[in-house]
């Protein structure tokens, strides 16, 4: 075996390739077909999109082992540990199951280079394979058409919404984006779109390629209720259904979404109603909306780009209250750290900007000048780490205010991490 340890392997991937991102499909194809010769796989839901992947993920994977089913999900990036990426029937796999596949994809790689991001999901299909699933759900990591899950046609494609995000490597626009994203459809099966304001690239491509087209506000729809809320399929109803566990009412559209693959699967893996009720009502997913009770309250949330913060602001403007926030706040170079700070800039009464031990991570340098030219002048900064700023806006915290902590995965995972202990961090490109 080339490690002995997890650490060690996702330490070695990271100088394996290099580039951090490397779109295209040719040479984890290559490996995947070297791996999996026969390709076998379990029924395949691809989730896309540029925000509401991950809670699309988590609702279609509890939805589906309610009704009995015994489901693979891959996601990332990971918030606190590796292994949270690879999930079979809602637990993370063991360090020994990944390294097994990281040495089962290494003895058939020869010559071709993998990113970090492509070993990994090479090792998902791997383990889900040998795992005799009934289904597996594939996050897409970035955009869809040239993302490593694309290697599987899958039976189902959820893009969830098209947002501007990751443009030096998507295109400026969101017609550029959305026809990306629209890359995981195949002709024949059933393609659901989330986003009911979609670029007519999508639709076009759709078309043109003979997927089976569903789409929000078409196609299928909801309509909220004092009781609880009701979906409209073709034909179909789900009637007085319980509100979405996942907080913030977004998540309407991607439960509605959500919804619709159930439907549109249900000759393959039909799910009771029952199921769809204990699913919505039960779903988690750790650093969306979360928040922690006390005195003061602290909510966190990974958003990072303005389509995502947009709608962080409408939540925390019917949450707050009255109430004073504080922000703690980190960013990406690469992101659109203006966009963002416009996004929420009314809601925060002060600002503390936490240090993060990343390259790609944006310094004060970079993060000043935007607050200034803004005319945001409530500004902390000039820690040591992140434990400081999180200390320091304690201290200074009224009991009965918010802090907010947003911005970045890695700033989340940093609070979750004085929590619990984590291994060392991986850095991606997702922020």
């Amino acid at each position: 075996m080339r490690f002995s340890t997890l650490g060690e392997w996702l330490s070695w991937q990271e100088t394996l390739h290099p580039q951090a991102i490397d779109l295209g499909l040719e040479r984890v194809r290559r490996v995947y077909r070297a791996l999996n010769p026969a390709q076998d796989r379990p029924f395949t839901i691809t989730v896309g999109g540029t925000n509401g992947k991950g809670s699309c993920v988590a609702a279609l994977d509890t939805i589906l082992r309610r009704a009995g089913y015994r489901v693979g999900a891959y996601t990332s990036p990971h918030i606190l540990r590796y292994n949270e990426r690879i999930c079979i029937d809602g637990t993370p796999v063991d360090d020994a199951a990944i390294c097994a596949s990281f040495e089962r994809i290494e003895a058939v790689r020869g010559d071709t280079t993998l990113s970090f991001f492509e070993f990994g999901t090479l090792a998902a299909m791997d383990i889900f394979r040998r795992a005799e699933l009934d289904v597996q759900i594939l996050e897409v990591g970035l955009g869809g058409r040239l993302d490593a899950v694309n290697i599987v046609d899958a039976d189902a494609a959820l893009v969830a919404s098209i947002g501007i995000d990751h443009e030096e490597w998507l295109g400026l626009t969101r017609e550029a984006i959305g026809l990306e994203k629209a890359g995981i459809f195949r002709p024949s099966r059933p393609c659901i779109l989330g986003d009911p304001d979609a670029p007519a690239t999508v639709l076009r491509h759709a078309e043109a390629i003979g997927a089976d087209l569903l789409m929000q506000g078409r196609d299928f729809s909801f309509r909220r209720e004092n009781d609880g809320w009701t979906w409209y399929g073709r034909g179909e109803t789900h009637a007085a259904l319980p509100e979405p566990c996942l907080r913030g009412d977004h998540q309407y559209f991607n439960m509605a979404a959500v919804l619709q693959v159930i439907e549109a699967i249900r000759p393959r893996l039909p799910v009771p109603e029952a199921a769809v009720r204990a699913g919505l009502a039960s779903v988690h997913l750790p650093g969306r909306f979360q928040i922690q009770e006390g005195e003061p309250t602290v909510l966190l949330d990974v958003a990072h780009n303005p389509h995502a913060v947009r709608v962080l602001a409408e939540f925390l403007r019917q949450f707050k209250r009255g109430r004073p926030v504080h922000a703690v706040f980190a960013m990406m170079r690469d992101k659109d750290i203006r966009g963002v700070v416009e996004c929420i800039r009314d809601l925060v009464d002060d600002w503390y900007l936490a240090p993060l031990q990343l390259p790609r991570a944006a310094t004060p340098e970079i993060l000043l000048p935007v607050f200034s030219a803004l005319g945001i002048s409530q500004v902390q900064q000039g820690f040591a780490d992140a434990a400081e700023v999180f200390a320091r806006v304690r201290r200074n915290a009224e009991n009965d205010s918010i802090i907010l902590v947003f911005g970045s995965f890695f700033l989340v995972a940093e609070y979750l991490a004085r929590i619990e202990p984590i291994p060392p961090k991986f850095e991606e490109t997702y922020g």
